[in-house]
């Protein structure tokens, strides 16, 4: 990136908008899981665009269905009208969604998903309660920022919702922390009874939750928290929502969405990011019971249009036919395995964790658990110096997060794995 890019970036955007790195770069092209900067140096790419270039770049067959669309002269035409793209996508995500009778609304972004998920959720249930968990992100708009457990990405107190909060799956810090896993369910279980009968007036809307915390640095509870949840909601018929929108389409290795580790089926499913491969694209699912009890007309605009939905069907058939659930199981073994037993050690790293290609590894000062931003970031910087690409997050910033392509192959896992632990041990003055 030239430093004039960067003046004229800075004098027509947002002060709030973050750029990556120290020296921020352009990225102007890429291939497989590697892109290239304007000064034409290469990385690999262990981001994605924030998890979102879920293929990774420059794929044939997605390039070409897009292509395909573009000759019809066809961009867009509104939802006015049928879209057999649109058709065609939403019949193979209802029948993967796990959700019987399951309806598909599509949105532009996963803030616009939470939203729908939102509006669905309060007209079914006549109630504009909400329960949401600490730590979470789940979006930019007025609503979701009000279910948003992060302080950083919280830019306003005012809320049109009335939210009560549940305790994170957090092993690092908190009142759950250091439990066993069935400890920590039963707590948490425990927890959410006591929030129904203090904080609330008895008929809530939904829960939602992400399976694993994006922004809150990949963070997740026990498998089958979810179930415990679940039973007390049923009690009480409260929706549940899954934040699917870092989790799904087989990032977590081990099932196709996060919520299946909990053995539940949810009400609503939200989804975005990596089913476009950068087209925007994203949407919710449900029962169709709950997801058309919306009492009024309503439509998005660019919401599932002609050309990304041409993208995520194909997206979606290259997924299933490269069998990438298990390739994110596979590679991202190699990469948490190599990352406990290198580095996992160290008093500076309080915790590897996730699931699949969805790890984070979080950096707390040696001698306790106090946070630390500034190794995190010197780590951040070190990676990219040494031609990897990564992402930071957690609620306190000292959290390295990792959101592959799903197409990594184990040499690229094996090659940024070595990057990684060059830079943890070197910007943490471990002797290499």
């Amino acid at each position: 990136m030239t430093d004039d890019l960067l003046a004229r970036h800075r004098a027509v955007l947002p002060s709030w908008m973050p750029l990556y790195y120290a020296e921020p770069i352009e990225l102007v092209s890429g291939s497989g899981r590697r892109v290239t900067d304007a000064q034409g140096r290469s990385y690999l790419d262990f981001f994605g665009g924030v998890l979102t270039n879920m293929i990774g770049y420059d794929i044939p067959e997605i390039r070409e269905a897009v292509e395909r669309q573009l000759a019809t002269g066809i961009v867009h035409t509104s939802t006015l009208y049928l879209i057999r793209q649109q058709v065609e996508l939403a019949e193979k995500i209802a029948q993967r969604s796990g959700i019987p009778d399951a309806r598909v609304f599509f949105t532009n972004s996963g803030t616009e998903a939470n939203e729908a998920a939102l509006l669905v959720a309060t007209n079914h249930r006549r109630s504009h309660q909400i329960l949401a968990v600490r730590n979470s992100y789940h979006g930019r708009s007025f609503a979701a920022m009000g279910i948003t457990g992060n302080r950083a990405w919280s830019a306003s107190g005012l809320n049109p919702l009335q939210v009560a909060w549940l305790h994170s799956g957090d092993r690092v810090r908190g009142l759950l922390a250091r439990l066993s896993a069935d400890e920590q369910v039963d707590a948490a279980v425990e927890d959410l009874r006591e929030v129904l009968a203090t904080q609330t007036a008895g008929d809530v809307a939904a829960l939602i939750a992400e399976p694993i915390q994006g922004v809150g640095g990949f963070v997740h509870p026990p498998d089958g928290l979810f179930a415990g949840w679940k039973k007390v909601l049923d009690e009480h018929g409260i929706l549940f929502i899954a934040d699917e929108v870092q989790t799904g389409w087989g990032r977590t290795g081990e099932h196709f969405w996060g919520y299946q580790a909990h053995d539940i089926t949810p009400d609503l499913l939200t989804f975005a990011k990596g089913i476009g491969n950068g087209f925007a694209l994203a949407g919710v699912v449900g029962r169709a019971e709950v997801l058309q009890a919306v009492p009024a007309i309503s439509f998005s605009t660019f919401g599932g249009n002609p050309i990304s939905t041409a993208a995520g069907n194909a997206v979606l058939d290259y997924l299933i036919a490269h069998d990438l659930q298990a390739n994110a199981a596979r590679v991202g073994a190699i990469l948490a395995d190599g990352l406990r037993s290198a580095v996992g050690g160290l008093d500076c790293v309080a915790e590897v964790r996730g699931k699949g290609l969805m790890l984070g590894v979080e950096f707390v000062r040696p001698g306790g658990g106090e946070p630390d931003p500034a190794l995190t970031n010197r780590v951040f910087e070190a990676a990219r110096d040494g031609g990897l690409l990564t992402g930071k997050g957690g609620l306190y910033g000292n959290v390295l997060r990792m959101g592959p392509p799903l197409t990594l192959t184990e040499e690229e896992a094996h090659e940024g794995l070595a990057i990684l632990v060059d830079a943890i041990r070197s910007a943490a003055g471990v002797a290499q």
